[in-house]
Formats: structure tokens, sequence, C-alpha cells
């Protein structure tokens, strides 16, 4: 059974994803190819040599970088829900000002929207007088 006041379907919120992903994921291919690369050298020879240096190095770094990546990936994602819900929030909460203005039995009891007075009662800089810098007051603090 359907109710007749169903919720309003909400566009799916903009989440960071398939190129970060895919940056994340190479980079862990590149680290697993260093650590397999590196393990398969050090099983193979007894003595260090310069591909070993070189294989540990690549294995560290791919590594640290798909590490750093995959946070930067959550952060993001985090920060895209967090935006949603406040978004969802202000749409909600002017939503509820704009029916309660609607709804008032007294106009007295809704704040209303600022406007711009009418020009008759716009103040100019030169009709300030005293209470701008220097406008025509010889009063000294």
């Amino acid at each position: 059974m359907r109710s007749s006041m169903a919720e309003p379907a909400r566009p799916v919120p903009h989440r960071p994803g398939a190129v970060s992903l895919f940056f994340v994921v190479k980079a862990g291919v590149f680290a697993l190819g260093c650590w397999i690369w590196l393990l398969v050298l050090v099983l193979g020879e007894d003595a260090a040599s310069g591909a070993h240096v070189f294989a540990a190095t690549g294995a560290t770094t791919t590594t640290l970088v798909g590490v750093l990546l995959g946070v930067r990936l959550a952060i993001q994602r985090n920060a895209a829900v967090r935006h949603a819900e406040l978004k969802r929030l202000l749409v909600d909460i002017s939503w509820n000002a704009f029916t309660a203005a609607g709804n008032a039995e007294h106009s007295g009891q809704v704040v209303p929207f600022p406007t711009l007075p009418p020009d008759s009662e716009r103040l100019t800089l030169l009709d300030r007088g005293d209470r701008g810098r220097g406008g025509g007051s010889d009063r000294r603090r």
C-alpha cells in the first residue's frame, strides 16, 4: 500500500570515485608487482645487489603512494557525504521557513524577507552627514 505523502526522490550526492579509485588500484597493482619482484630476487640470490635496492624502493614507494591515495579518496568521500547532508538540511530549513510564512495567521509572527527601501528612503554618501568619515562635522575625538 503506497502512502499519499511519499518522500520525494532526492538526487544521489556527488561521490568522488572512478578516477581516484583507478589510481588507488593502479598504485596497489604496482606495489604488489614490486613486492613480488623483491621476493623473487631475495629467494633467488644470496647477495644483495642494486636490483634488490631498486625493487625494495619501488615496493615501499608504491605502497606509500597507494595508502596516501586511499586516504585521500576516503576523505573526499566523507566530505561529499557531509556536503550533501548540509545541502539537504539547508533545503529543509528554507522549505520549512517558506511554509511557516505561508501558514502564519498574522504577518507579525514571521520575519519578512529583507527588501531595499524605496528610493526616497535611501541614504547616499552625501546625505549621511557627520556619520561618515569627515562628513562635514567639526567634532574631534
